[in-house]
């Protein structure tokens, strides 16, 4: 009995069951760390007197036994194996489909740039030669060049999780290589998630496991590596703010100058119009969105392409010299503190281009091919308009466009303005998915809007939310230029975390040559500062304002993770005994009615203190008790088939179950109670089959005549080595490309050995399943809360004892996550001092 009342470690171990008299060896994955052996202090005499058997030396009986592998493991083995073949490319055509809709998904932002760049840069710096213009054109066009294409197109897009891009998929990236992730809850069978997907290289991996190990040990790396993902991802939320705002203002003030008596309070009203209208389309989805808005976008950059064109040939076009980064010298050396103040509106040319890694699709062949050309000739023709009308800097964008094409232009760019917008509210709604995926945001309502792409999402609370606050920023600040030095800032911080998520991603994952992986740091993260000195300077006059978005929603955030992380150490330290629950006997010492009980609770292993607070406070308790863990692995997604693991916790007449549902950052909880019930049940009758095959194919096996094996010499093998060789090879293992055991290392099995015969008991028990079925499911729910104890320090209990506390209420609870009815739920309450 004792092996199957022993959890989850890592090593190979015999494990003796006291009276029944037999025993086994088993996967350390089976054993919790206090019945662990000190291997490092046992040397191989020591092992052979403790743990050999009189019926033979320890090594035949460990080539011969078959290893008692985690049922957890060994099933999401037969799982990835069984629908490995599920993996399918694209098709061109699907390709170009997605490249078209990102155009209204991803690059409205970046694509409505050239209604106000020029704007902001000459309000700082005015034009009173041709190096003013030319300098500023130069910097443009090696800002776009080297941050959007060369650095997110070359580089950083290639950093995505498994076609996820932000700073969490890039921190859920590192959280496989590495444990940093604060909670605790890492299996060894997550890695046979299909889409795990770890591949390490062998060159510089001496250094990748250096850096692993300083991350896994240190707990500050721990939490500064946090810290640095949740300001990128506060700064995206505040840019989502922002550029609604910024963009379609730029957009409306082009009608001051056309219409008379259309002055700034008209453009305030027309903005917030504009802006309830667009937030109230979002419930319809960003697939309905992206498809109706990149049409638009595609004349909008068609048209910046034709009216940069005409403006080049009939003005100037040898503003083509700017193309010489000497004028970017000698803008500096004419202008001096001026032109480092003017970086700030120079830095406007790449807004969004944050929201193309966030958002990440099929995008760099619009950007390469459609998006960055188009931007260029639109900035070259604007200079070249400068270079004759000096003085029309403030309305440069509406001024060069040609004459009867106003209105024509002003309707598109409204629309590219709204465009605009849309992007950074889905990159919005992306992150805050993947936060409250990876425990830190609030649960929120998410609502799934497409049945046929994953990661197209709704957040009502957050859509509202973002609407309100920049219908204030609009009313408040009534321009965009202080607007502007607050948009700046935002994209820059943003910019700077992803270049050092980036440089981890490439030492420790990607292994890349020192000097490579230093260079792109030292090359972008020296750009980027030097943009961050010029728009830190505007902090008076607007700058603060995503300051104070990004430091709420950090609050927010790490408060939330702070609190889930106590939590889940409360439950893993007040779990209860196995050996009481031993104790209890197979009645858990009340009475079993028919019935499923589904008892939530976030552990992945040992017995949850919950249990305790129901067998006090129920008559009675259900037949069949599984532990239900809804556990979030760092990978997007987790395939359905994929879903569930089972093991069982103690012998068969308990009728008790551990089931780990696993989900992706990027999944959506569709299914209702109904269909999680039977996907639920399905699984649990295959781990049933399962283990019946695998406990007949191991009696089976000890009836083989042990001296019949071929085993190697003591001389031959290192005692350490053997204990990882695996003991048994299947199909499975050739199907996936490894190499077989030769026929020396082991004899070939008997039929008789093979055979799949079930345990006679497994018709009792799936009868008894079936009526616990029929008699219905309950949903056993712990309202945990969290207090700080009296001695805690003061920030502690502030944080604890309020804020967590009141996120905690007024946040989604389990059962609205569930989505059960009232009376299928049975919840208790407890409390942990923390």
């Amino acid at each position: 009995m004792g092996g199957d009342l022993i959890e989850e470690s890592s090593s190979l171990t015999w494990v003796g069951s006291g009276g029944s008299g037999t025993s086994r060896w088993v996967d350390g994955s089976e054993m919790s760390s206090e019945e662990m052996p000190n291997w490092s202090k046992m040397d191989e005499n020591e092992f052979r007197n403790r743990y050999s058997s009189s019926s033979g030396s320890f090594k035949r009986r460990l080539v011969k036994r078959p290893k008692r592998v985690n049922s957890l493991d060994v099933e999401a083995m037969q799982i990835a194996d069984a629908h490995a073949h599920h993996n399918k490319e694209l098709s061109t055509w699907h390709t170009l489909s997605l490249a078209f809709q990102t155009l209204g998904v991803v690059y409205g932002d970046v694509g409505t740039s050239p209604l106000y760049v020029f704007t902001d840069v000459f309000s700082k710096v005015p034009i009173t030669s041709e190096v003013d213009v030319l300098g500023a054109l130069s910097v443009i066009m090696y800002t776009i060049a080297l941050v959007p294409l060369a650095k997110y197109v070359f580089v950083v897009l290639k950093a995505n999780d498994n076609g996820e891009g932000g700073t969490f998929a890039l921190y859920s990236l590192i959280s496989r290589y590495a444990k940093v992730n604060k909670l605790p809850n890492q299996q060894q069978a997550d890695q046979q998630i299909s889409s795990y997907r770890l591949k390490l290289p062998t060159p510089e991996l001496e250094r990748a496991l250096y850096i692993k190990e300083i991350l896994e040990k240190n707990a500050f790396m721990k939490t500064l590596l946090l810290f640095l993902v949740l300001t990128g991802t506060s700064l995206i939320i505040g840019d989502g703010i922002l550029t609604p705002a910024m963009s379609v203002m730029s957009a409306v003030s082009g009608l001051q100058g056309e219409i008379k008596g259309f002055g700034p309070n008209a453009v305030v009203i027309v903005s917030m119009i504009i802006l309830v209208g667009l937030f109230s389309i979002q419930r319809f989805g960003t697939s309905k969105v992206g498809f109706s808005f990149a049409p638009a976008l595609s004349l909008w950059f068609f048209s910046l392409a034709t009216i940069g064109i005409y403006n080049l040939l009939r003005h100037d076009i040898t503003v083509l010299r700017a193309l010489n980064p000497a004028y970017i010298f000698l803008f500096f050396r004419k202008n001096g503190v001026h032109a480092w103040s003017s970086l700030g509106g120079c830095v406007l040319c790449i807004t969004g281009a944050e929201a193309m890694f966030a958002d990440l699709g099929h995008f760099s062949i619009a950007f390469t091919s459609v998006v960055f050309p188009c931007l260029l000739l639109a900035y070259m023709g604007q200079a070249a308009f400068l270079m004759k009308f000096p003085a029309s800097a403030e309305r440069v964008f509406y001024d060069s466009v040609p004459d009867g094409f106003f209105w024509p232009v002003f309707v598109i760019a409204t629309l590219a303005a709204v465009i605009a917008s849309q992007a950074m509210i889905s990159a919005t709604f992306s992150v805050i998915k993947q936060a409250m995926a990876l425990g830190c945001f609030p649960r929120l309502k998410v609502i799934h809007t497409s049945k046929k792409q994953m990661g197209q999402i709704y957040i009502p609370v957050i859509n509202w939310f973002l609407m309100v606050m920049c219908l204030i920023v609009v009313a408040t600040f009534r321009n965009t230029t202080d607007i502007a030095n607050a948009y700046g800032i935002a994209e820059v911080g943003v910019m700077l975390v992803s270049t050092a998520l980036v440089t981890l991603v490439m030492l420790l994952i990607w292994q890349t040559n020192i000097f490579l992986a230093l260079a792109f740091p030292i090359v972008f993260g020296t750009i980027e500062l030097i943009y961050l000195s010029a728009v830190l300077s505007k902090l008076l006059e607007g700058g603060w304002l995503p300051l104070a978005f990004a430091g709420c929603f950090l609050l927010v955030m790490y408060t939330w993770n702070y609190g889930s992380v106590l939590k889940y150490q409360s439950e893993v330290r007040d779990k209860i005994s196995m050996d009481f629950i031993h104790d209890l006997g197979s009645t858990l010492g009340t009475v079993r009615v028919p019935g499923i009980g589904l008892l939530y609770n976030e552990l992945v292993y040992g017995i949850p203190s919950i249990l305790g607070q129901f067998l006090l406070s129920l008559p009675a308790i259900h037949s069949t008790i599984i532990f239900v863990c809804i556990k979030y692995v760092p990978v997007p997604v987790v395939p359905q088939e994929e879903r569930f693991l089972f093991r069982r916790i103690f012998p068969r007449d308990y009728h008790m179950f551990r089931c780990v549902a696993r989900y992706g950052y990027k999944d959506v909880r569709k299914e209702d109670h109904h269909s999680f019930e039977q996907l639920l049940i399905e699984s649990l009758k295959k781990f049933l089959h399962n283990e019946a095959r695998d406990l007949s194919l191991e009696a089976n096996m000890n009836e083989l005549d042990m001296d019949s094996a071929s085993v190697r010499s003591a001389d031959a093998v290192d005692p350490d080595d053997e204990l990882r060789v695996p003991l048994m090879h299947d199909q499975r293992t050739v199907e996936s490309g490894h190499q077989p055991l030769k026929s020396e290392d082991t004899e070939e099995l008997p039929s008789s050995a093979m055979s799949t015969e079930e345990d006679p008991s497994l018709e009792y028990e799936l009868s008894a399943l079936r009526e616990a079925v029929d008699s219905g499911f309950t949903y056993l729910l712990g309202d945990a809360d969290v207090r700080a104890k009296k001695e805690s320090w003061f920030l502690k209990k502030l944080a604890i004892n309020y804020f967590y506390d009141f996120l905690r209420k007024n946040c989604r609870r389990g059962a609205a996550v569930l989505r059960v009815p009232h009376m299928n739920i049975i919840e208790v309450g407890i409390t942990y001092m923390v």
